[in-house]
């Protein structure tokens, strides 16, 4: 275990309680024990049988016990079906890690060789890596590029899809902007010399060796020397890190050093058969020589979709993403317009001046994410084994980098590795849903799902939908409608940043609350068409995708009952703690074996308590889509190294939880209510600590005050001086009006109509 400390006066300041520890856990699972896969079902188990037991003996007892009151009666259905539905997320938390258990125990990590052959042998493994980006600092989206430029992998291309407006509105931002845009230069630049001399190693090696099976130990030593070299320039370029936080350690350590390691490795190994004089098959050392080369060896560029006006402007990542994926395969000549540069199709690579080159394989990745060194070699090995023809996406669950500065992100990191279990087992149910911070897709797959429609005489291609902003969660459900499926691939080959503070981590869980509800229709639409097919859906794989798209407003209205309303006492029961206690226990289990303390089960609990109204905001943001029909816009979530402000409700939402939870606590106390002045108590506790642990009564006070003097503040325009000489009449804008029809100070009424149509329909789009 690695101990974090300050690398410099510029890294965050650390809090007391924050991680100490750096190193990540290993890449495969540890394969669990019998006696820990039979206490994971005896929970599921126990879980259904305490709950029935509390059914039978509590709830029917006291119906059949004498007659009751109707305000009784609705009480303990009410009381009942909040305790179903809470279990049930319960049940589905341990019936998911069962899952996880039995894919861990069953994995078996394909040799590095079977790689080498595999991919030796196939000729159509071409992939594009997106990564969609907006005002992101330019360090994290270096060290995003190079993770994914050195993937051990054939034919790769790396495009960074910026999203920030092509012109800003201040220097810093310009500057920023321009910073962002050099950077797959740099990097093409910084791998150009292990590009170039592993290259023509390569193909040195195959012009006099090509005939020859058995290669003599002289050539494998020469071929150790080259990876002895590789590993040295990554060791120097990892030295050479500015190391600000755990981030940027985890960059150089297990990005830079353990691929250097890796390489040195396989160097000392070809080393030592040379020593013994050992001849080694011409095949295998083509192979490694390959591998030097592939890992050097990306095409990377830049593309920004707001500088063209024939592509969508709408501000969310399934837009940024969709706009690219239109482009590929076609080669386009930028033709300038009065509203912008648009993209004109040509037949002939000649005639244009933008080729986009198509690919059987995409992965997206966000821009604050960074893979190990062979995601894509793994997971496309995957997708190209005899029956995964049908398998549309694969991914590993991103996980959280250890060694957080902040309690806040240390729990919030706790939270994503737990979620990373859970996805892993619901993929052995079939029920795998789509992450959008990484994955491999076939990009076919989603050619059957896309979308297309016109606006402004331009096509307008949606293959990821963004009709909510949790789109990919949409697009998993609508690759099922098409027969694909998806996998989770059952290692720890990503990891993703986790927010630092109270303000983003709002932006985040609000984001991740909405829309879920929004698409259960479809999910039922799935579910029967699939069926009519005789395809076999098994119950467990629908109470899990139920569960993970509307498991957040139930069980958010639940607990706010619980905690609200007093129910009677009769109502009250061991057995309804007992029902939860495995959920508990399994959770308490799960953290350990993921490097953190049983007792942050607590934490989580209270953690979920400040957020209840933050997810909450985002189940209504969905009943409001749903009623009004208006597209909640893609918020994102802040990437700046300083706090983010935090709107005033939810700083004085966990504060009135508190004062409730006491206010309650008295008045079952006074009344002898022994059970709900308990929980009223525990609720009060948990919650005032997570208050204190991970907002803050600095910061609290802070963004109250933000909130109530915001309001006082305006944004000073600046005035507008007319330089141009006035006149009589008007200057004509001849361009707008050859490729309008009409001036665009007086648009006439059709197209106003039209207008209004493309801009407040499902696209924004330009007018001809």
């Amino acid at each position: 275990m690695g101990i974090l400390k300050r690398a410099n006066k510029q890294g965050p300041k650390r809090q007391w309680g924050a991680e100490r520890r750096i190193k990540p856990l290993p890449i495969v699972h540890d394969k669990p024990t019998t006696r820990k896969i039979m206490l994971s079902r005896l929970a599921v188990v126990a879980t259904v049988a305490m709950w029935a037991v509390y059914f039978i003996y509590t709830i029917l007892r006291q119906f059949f016990d004498g007659p009751q009151t109707f305000q009784f009666t609705m009480q303990a259905i009410g009381y009942l079906l909040v305790v179903t539905l809470l279990t049930f997320s319960a049940l589905m938390y341990l019936l998911a890690r069962q899952g996880a258990l039995q894919r861990f125990s069953q994995h078996i990590r394909v040799p590095r060789a079977e790689l080498d052959r595999h991919f030796s042998q196939t000729q159509e493994s071409a992939i594009t890596m997106l990564i969609p980006s907006y005002a992101e600092e330019p360090g994290v989206i270096r060290k995003t590029l190079l993770s994914a430029a050195l993937q051990e992998y054939p034919s790769k291309r790396v495009i960074l899809l910026v999203d920030d407006n092509p012109v800003q509105k201040n220097q810093k931002d310009t500057e920023r902007l321009e910073i962002t845009r050099r950077i797959s230069n740099d990097i093409m630049e910084l791998l150009c010399e292990p590009r170039e001399r592993f290259s023509s190693a390569r193909s040195l090696f195959e012009q006099n060796y090509i005939f020859i099976k058995q290669v003599q130990p002289e050539v494998t030593k020469q071929l150790a020397s080259e990876y002895i070299w590789a590993s040295e320039w990554l060791h120097e370029l990892a030295n050479k890190e500015v190391i600000e936080d755990h981030v940027d350690i985890f960059f150089a350590n297990h990005v830079l050093r353990d691929l250097a390691n890796e390489l040195k490795l396989t160097g000392d190994a070809l080393a030592a058969s040379a020593l013994e004089g050992a001849t080694i098959p011409q095949e295998r050392i083509s192979q490694l020589y390959r591998r030097l080369q592939w890992t050097f060896d990306a095409e990377l560029g830049v593309f920004e979709r707001k500088k063209y006006a024939s592509l969508s402007k709408e501000a969310n990542k399934a837009m940024n993403l969709n706009s690219y994926i239109g482009l590929m395969g076609g080669t386009y000549r930028s033709m300038p317009t009065p509203d912008g540069p648009v993209l004109a199709p040509v037949k002939r690579a000649q005639e244009g001046d933008i080729v986009i080159p198509d690919t059987e394989f995409l992965l997206t990745l966000d821009a604050d994410s960074i893979l190990l060194r062979d995601y894509c070699l793994r997971l496309v090995y995957f997708l190209q084994q005899p029956g995964n023809e049908r398998i549309a996406v694969t991914q590993t669950p991103y996980s959280s980098f250890r060694g957080a500065a902040s309690r806040i992100e240390r729990l919030a990191g706790a939270t994503t590795d737990i979620q990373h279990i859970l996805h892993q087992g619901m993929s052995h149910y079939g029920a795998t849903f789509w992450v959008g911070a990484n994955a491999v897709i076939r990009k076919k797959a989603i050619e059957d799902i896309v979308e297309t429609e016109w606006a402004g005489g331009f096509e307008i291609k949606r293959y990821v939908q963004d009709r909510t902003v949790i789109e990919d969660t949409e697009s998993s459900v609508d690759l099922g409608l098409h027969g694909w499926g998806l996998v989770n691939y059952p290692e720890r080959l990503s990891y993703s940043a986790t927010p630092p503070d109270f303000g983003s981590l709002i932006v985040q869980r609000r984001r991740w609350a909405n829309g879920g509800l929004l698409i259960l229709p479809k999910l039922w639409a799935t579910i029967r068409a699939r069926k009519s097919k005789n395809e076999v859906v098994s119950k467990a794989e629908i109470m899990l995708r139920m569960n993970y798209m509307a498991s957040i407003a139930w069980a958010s209205f639940g607990l706010i009952f619980l905690l609200a309303f007093p129910y009677d006492g009769r109502l009250l029961s061991p057995f309804v703690v007992l029902a939860a206690l495995p959920y508990f226990l399994a959770m308490a289990s799960d953290l350990k074996y993921c490097g953190y303390k049983r007792t942050d089960v607590f934490r989580i609990y209270g953690f979920n308590l400040i957020l209840l109204p933050v997810q909450l905001a985002g189940v209504l943001k969905s009943i409001q889509q749903a009623l009004s029909g208006k597209k909640i816009p893609f918020a994102r979530t802040p990437k700046v190294k300083n706090r983010t402000v935090s709107p005033m409700l939810y700083v004085v939402a966990p504060l009135a939880v508190v004062a409730f939870s006491i206010v309650t606590f008295y008045r079952d106390f006074t009344a002898q209510n022994w059970g709900n002045a308990s929980f009223a108590a525990f609720n009060a506790i948990v919650a005032m600590w997570a208050i204190l642990a991970y907002i803050g009564i600095g910061n609290t006070l802070k963004d109250i005050w933000v909130g109530l003097t915001d309001w006082m503040y305006v944004d000073i325009k600046s005035k507008q001086t007319k330089t141009a000489v006035q006149t009589d009449e008007p200057a004509i804008d001849w361009r707008a009006v050859l490729y309008h029809g009409h001036a665009q100070e007086s648009v006439p009424l059709a197209a106003q109509a039209s207008e209004q149509v493309v801009t407040t329909g499902k696209k924004e789009g330009i007018l001809v």
